[in-house]
């Protein structure tokens, strides 16, 4: 009989109970600049009584963890073997982690390797990374072209030969202080934990019932960090920075949908980085899970069809509002917790900001990081389809270099439809 078929867990015990938790968790000082003094985020489940924190690691895929432990192919009480899984590269500590309003949405000592709270480990704790930095080859395709174009160069550390790019990548998961989240967004802490509960349907009823835990990993996807050139140019004040923070769409990123300017201006970003990097400076690229705006695909895909089958066509002058029709707002993307990544990393000034987002520009300034330059995407990478989308942005008040659309662009400004696709 497997672990996950024990008899001993047939009974239910609701996470409300303190006994889940222990009646003293371990405390999390956050904002404390020591990480013994801080305390570790312990989100697992092998011994409920140690968990200091609401939610679980990798809660986005927490339910193909529970496939896995119900059909018997993993068993309930596994502890991750961390030998060899330390970073790559070291990051930090940065001033910033030791201030506790700079970063709110994720751990910063999440990728310290498993030597801190050695004690605690030797003690039984079962206590994992929320971040793994490591390095990579990656390839694609439209680097090629811009070599041949002659906008980028073959250094062969950077950029090689064969196209490929050499990197250091970092996988961050959210991990939220609730108190700090609630600063950050002018709301009530109780107000917050209220809404969390009642909009994941009860999930997590915690939230409500232990006020005295105060950190919550969340079931969303985190961000992706790819630095390009060394880690120290990016806080060298004499060495430039270039950033990309993109958001996530599926299918232009991937499938290379034309409908939207995604993956052409994440190349763009990309390209960027590289020139920067390639002056001795550093490239990084943030790549953040919020598909569709933070609406979800599906989402996403029905508004492209209320946009393709409105009467005039999918027009630029009612590019916003068809997605506020269906989803009730035009975005939900919040970037008020965007920064916390680049505070990280420790960065203080950005030169390039690959960026037409006031959204984006604005969170990023506000949080203390000056940003000397914003670069917007050439108008010869914008794909014939999405110059819907970029017009109706320039119109909506995002940053360009040349002229806003008017009214009468806006009306003229029409899609293909479905029968021409």
């Amino acid at each position: 009989m497997t672990s996950a078929q024990s008899p001993r867990h047939k009974h239910i015990v609701l996470t409300s109970h303190p006994a889940q938790f222990g009646s003293q968790p371990h405390p999390v000082q956050w904002g404390n600049p020591n990480p013994q003094e801080r305390g570790p985020i312990i989100a697992t489940l092998g011994n409920l009584a140690h968990r200091n924190a609401i939610g679980t690691h990798s809660g986005g895929y927490a339910v193909y963890r529970a496939l896995a432990i119900a059909s018997g192919s993993l068993k309930r009480d596994h502890q991750a073997d961390l030998t060899d899984t330390s970073p790559t590269v070291s990051i930090g500590p940065h001033p910033s982690w030791g201030d506790p309003t700079k970063i709110v949405a994720l751990d910063p000592f999440g990728a310290l390797d498993n030597h801190l709270f050695a004690d605690l480990r030797a003690e039984g704790y079962d206590i994992r990374p929320s971040i793994a930095i490591t390095k990579a080859h990656i390839n694609i395709p439209e680097l090629q072209d811009a070599v041949a174009q002659g906008r980028l160069k073959v250094d062969g550390k950077i950029l090689k030969e064969n196209g490929e790019l050499v990197v250091t990548k970092a996988a961050i998961e959210p991990v939220w202080h609730l108190p700090g989240i609630a600063k950050r967004f002018g709301v009530e802490e109780s107000d917050l934990r209220r809404t969390l509960f009642e909009q994941t349907g009860g999930m997590f009823p915690e939230l409500v019932t232990r006020p005295d835990l105060e950190v919550f990993l969340p079931p969303i996807g985190g961000h992706t960090v790819y630095i390009l050139g060394e880690i120290e140019a990016i806080t060298d004040p004499d060495k430039p920075l270039a950033v990309r923070i993109h958001d996530e769409c599926n299918g232009s990123d991937v499938f290379g949908s034309d409908i939207c300017t995604c993956r052409p201006y994440l190349v763009h970003g990309i390209e960027v980085a590289i020139q920067t990097a390639q002056v001795g400076g550093a490239g990084v690229i943030i790549y953040a899970r919020k598909e569709g705006r933070a609406l979800g695909e599906v989402t996403k895909f029905l508004v492209y069809n209320a946009r393709k089958r409105q009467e005039g066509g999918d027009r630029a002058d009612t590019y916003f509002t068809r997605t506020e029709c269906v989803a009730g707002v035009p975005d939900m993307r919040f970037q008020e917790i965007m920064p916390d990544v680049m505070h990280w990393l420790g960065i203080t000034r950005i030169d390039q900001f690959v960026s037409m987002s006031n959204m984006k520009y604005d969170a990023v300034t506000k949080s203390g990081i000056e940003i000397v330059e914003r670069i917007t995407i050439p108008e010869e990478l914008i794909p014939a389809d999405a110059m819907v989308e970029i017009n109706a942005k320039k119109a909506a008040g995002y940053y360009t270099e040349g002229e806003v659309p008017d009214e009468t662009v806006l009306e003229k400004t029409i899609g293909r439809q479905y029968e021409d696709a």
